[in-house]
C-alpha cells in the first residue's frame, strides 16, 4: 500500500511583538502576538527532503519585527494584511497565507487625574483579534474578534422549563448570576475600514446587549448579542460567539442555621457549559 501526502502547510506561531511609538510628551504602546501560516505545494521538502522552496520560519519571525519598524502598526488588520501579501508573494509554491494577531490590552496610567505619558497598566475589556487570509489571485478576507472578555450580571437571568429526566438534579430558577467569558469573531464587508473604531463599537454593542434584557438562557443572550451587532454595524456580515457558562452555585447554609437569599455563591470554573452560535445578515 502506497502513501500520498495530503494537505499540508507550515508557519511561525506566537511571535511576541511590542512596538513603542515615541512622540514628544507621549508614547503609544502596541502589544501583539502574531501567528503566520502558509499553505501551498511543499511536497519536495516532505517527500524528498528538498528545502529549496521553503522560507525558514525564523525568517518569518524577522519579517514581523522588520515590518513593525518599517511600516508601523496603525491597526492590527492592516498590519496583518501587509504581512499576508508579503508572504504570499514569497514564491510560487505558496498559494495561501493567513495571519492571526492578538492584541493584548494596556491602558495608560492616570496620575493625579492626568494621563501619564509613558506608564501603562494591563487593561481590561478583552483581547483584540484580527485575521487576514489571502490566496493567490484573490482579495484578502478580513476578520476581527475579541477574547477573554469576562462579564457578569447578578440578576435578570434564569433557567427554567428545560428537559428533565431521571438524571436531572438541577433546580429551576428565575433569578441567578449569569457570568461568561465572551469570545467573538466577525467578518467584515468592505475594505479600508476604520477598524479600530469598528472594533470598539462592536465590543460596546456586545456589552450593552448582554446587560439590557432578562436572559432566560445563555442561548437567548447569545442571539440577542449577535443580532445587536448585525443591526447596528452594517460593515459586519456575520458574527460567531462562544459563551462558556461560568456557574455560580448558591451555597446551602442551612447546616449552620442560616438562610441564603441569593447572596453567597461558590464560583466554579470546571466543568462548565459552552454555548456557541453564528448570527448572519439575512440574504447572505
Amino acid at each position: 500500500m502506497s502513501a500520498a501526502l495530503g494537505d499540508h502547510g507550515y508557519g511561525k506561531s506566537a511571535v511576541r511583538l511590542v512596538r513603542v511609538t515615541r512622540t514628544p510628551g507621549r508614547h503609544e504602546l502596541r502589544d501583539l502576538t502574531v501567528d503566520v501560516a502558509l499553505r501551498g505545494d511543499f511536497r519536495a521538502a516532505h517527500v524528498g527532503g528538498d528545502n529549496r522552496d521553503l522560507l525558514a520560519t525564523d525568517t518569518m519571525r524577522n519579517v514581523v519585527y522588520a515590518f513593525a519598524r518599517e511600516h508601523g502598526i496603525e491597526e492590527p488588520e492592516t498590519f496583518a494584511r501587509a504581512l499576508a501579501e508579503h508572504f504570499l508573494a514569497g514564491g510560487p509554491t505558496v498559494t495561501a497565507a493567513r495571519i492571526d494577531i492578538a492584541e493584548h490590552p494596556w491602558s495608560r496610567l492616570s496620575v493625579d487625574g492626568d494621563e501619564h505619558e509613558h506608564a501603562f497598566q494591563r487593561g481590561a475589556g478583552g483581547t483584540r483579534l484580527a485575521t487576514v487570509s489571502a490566496e493567490r489571485g484573490g482579495e484578502p478576507a478580513i476578520e476581527a474578534g475579541l477574547d477573554d472578555l469576562l462579564v457578569l450580571k447578578t440578576t435578570a437571568s434564569g433557567w427554567e422549563n428545560f428537559v428533565r429526566d431521571r438524571y436531572t438534579t438541577l433546580p429551576e430558577t428565575d433569578d441567578r448570576i449569569l457570568a461568561t467569558i465572551v469570545t467573538a469573531r466577525w467578518r467584515y464587508d468592505g475594505d479600508d475600514l476604520a477598524y479600530g473604531a469598528l472594533w470598539s463599537g462592536v465590543r460596546d454593542t456586545l456589552l450593552a446587549a448582554f446587560a439590557d434584557h432578562y436572559s432566560p438562557s445563555v442561548q437567548f443572550t447569545l442571539h440577542r448579542m449577535g443580532s445587536a451587532v448585525i443591526e447596528r454595524h452594517p460593515q459586519v456580515a456575520r458574527i460567531h460567539l462562544s459563551l462558556p457558562n461560568r456557574h455560580h452555585l448558591l451555597v446551602d447554609l442551612s447546616p449552620f442555621g442560616l438562610d441564603n437569599p441569593n447572596e453567597v455563591f461558590h464560583a466554579t470554573t470546571e466543568p462548565y457549559g459552552i454555548i456557541e452560535g453564528t448570527v448572519e445578515r439575512e440574504g447572505r
